[in-house]
């Protein structure tokens, strides 16, 4: 059993900045690629953004490219998401996912303020 926790959200303006991180715990896999989800209300989860194991490979929702930035520390079981120039589309709650396992996160929400 994995658990993964989030931490970070809150309301914010446009255009501000905001980081979320994101711990696995338990019985994670040696090796595993770890991502960000988001839902807005109303709304299917679409993916943000994903790092593989060694962190050389990263990809990007077209809407948050230039944007976000994801990034790792393997030692900490620990990924990060650092947004910037915050838009209110960019408001839902926002999960992590492993592919060691499929495990989710209990989400952290991002509100943004126009």
């Amino acid at each position: 059993q994995v658990q993964l926790l989030e931490s970070g959200g809150g309301l914010v303006q446009a255009g501000a900045s905001l980081g979320l991180s994101c711990t696995a715990s338990g019985s994670t896999a040696s090796h595993f690629g770890m991502a960000w989800f988001r839902q807005a209300p109303g709304e299917e989860r679409v993916f943000v953004a994903a790092m593989s194991w060694a962190g050389g490979k990263s990809y990007y929702a077209d809407s948050v490219k230039g944007r976000f930035t994801i990034s790792r520390d393997n030692a900490k079981k620990t990924v990060y998401l650092q947004m910037s120039t915050l838009k209110p589309e960019d408001t839902g709650v926002y999960y992590c996912f492993t592919t060691g396992g499929g495990y989710w996160g209990q989400g952290t929400q991002v509100t943004v303020s126009s």
